[in-house]
């Protein structure tokens, strides 16, 4: 009896959740009452995966499209979005295995820089967003780089946060894994796990920094656990593997660079053992519209630098970036 008399409620109640989850670009073009600087948490079915994503800012403004590194995930841009979205449109989606999104297996999806990359193309298209500034930082160069190169109409400008795409770039740091894209054994791999562990998470975010009780802890106690996922080690390992993939590609990125001529703004963490600066300075061979800034910091540079970061990337879009 309870159940009849509240059942027109629950209907009402059912319709308005489906109608607010139904459709993302939906989501995006009614937000209103929101403050620019307001993020949105939301989450869009491609390829029968779940893509979480971050949002900010008026649809109506030029898009920035934010793409993360290893290990973390959007969350890695949680400051910069709202520093931006005043004047940005500002949109950073995790890739599937890491922060929100689906985590299938590596039985049950192909984890590889050209998968992720043709998803972002997917999630790109199913919101409409038909240019866009990209940010490139670490694992967020080779994605970024390919849909780039794909379809260079798209980009509106490039800021490259220690994103490799030199063999200058490749040094110390990486002779385990090239031993590894030579030989897939069980031992390279070994060599390889403390990579996932919760000091090497902890390194990546404090190492060359100026002053590491600065770095919030959230980090680690944020990417850590999903690492930790049961079936996730796979997932990294195959990431690490499919890395060797990228090098080949190199010369392409290059010359899209060179043929293409995308303002770039460099914001490069000079004290990364991961990607030092060796790797930046080759970018100005190619590049004529270019801004370069080596900053005191480390491999997570929006951690100590964010405000600087967003700084010079607002003045940056302004000159470069027309609505």
């Amino acid at each position: 009896m309870i159940i009849t008399k509240f059942k027109p409620l629950l209907a009402i109640a059912i319709g308005t959740l489906l109608l607010s989850s139904s459709s993302a670009t939906v989501h995006a073009k009614n937000d209103s009452g929101a403050s620019a600087k307001t993020v949105f948490h939301r989450t869009i079915e491609i390829d029968g995966l779940d893509i979480f994503y971050r949002e900010a800012g008026s649809r109506d403004n030029p898009t920035v499209l934010l793409l993360h590194g290893f290990p973390t995930s959007s969350h890695m841009f949680r400051n910069l979005i709202p520093a931006l979205a005043d004047s940005y449109h500002v949109i950073a989606p995790d890739y599937p295995g890491y922060g929100q999104s689906s985590m299938p297996s590596v039985d049950e999806f192909d984890y590889s820089f050209d998968r992720f990359a043709a998803l972002v193309e997917t999630f790109t298209e199913k919101l409409e967003l038909t240019r866009y500034s990209l940010y490139l930082m670490d694992y967020g160069a080779p994605v970024g780089f390919r849909l780039a190169a794909k379809h260079p109409e798209r980009v509106d400008s490039l800021i490259i946060q220690n994103g490799n795409a030199y063999e200058e770039g490749l040094r110390e740091f990486w002779k385990p894994l090239k031993a590894y894209w030579a030989n897939r054994t069980q031992k390279n791999a070994e060599a390889l796990v403390g990579l996932l562990t919760l000091d090497a998470t902890k390194w990546q975010y404090t190492h060359g920094t100026r002053q590491p009780e600065t770095i919030s802890p959230d980090n680690w106690a944020v990417d850590q656990p999903l690492l930790d996922r049961e079936g996730n080690q796979a997932i990294q390992l195959q990431m690490f593997f499919d890395y060797g993939s990228n090098p080949p590609l190199y010369p392409e990125w290059q010359k899209y660079l060179r043929v293409h001529q995308p303002p770039t703004l460099i914001v490069w963490g000079k004290n990364d053992h991961i990607f030092p600066a060796d790797g930046a300075h080759p970018y100005k061979q190619h590049l004529n519209n270019l801004e370069f800034h080596l900053l005191e910091t480390g491999h997570f540079a929006l951690e100590e630098d964010g405000e600087r970061i967003a700084e010079l990337m607002c003045a940056f879009l302004s000159r470069n970036v027309s609505e």
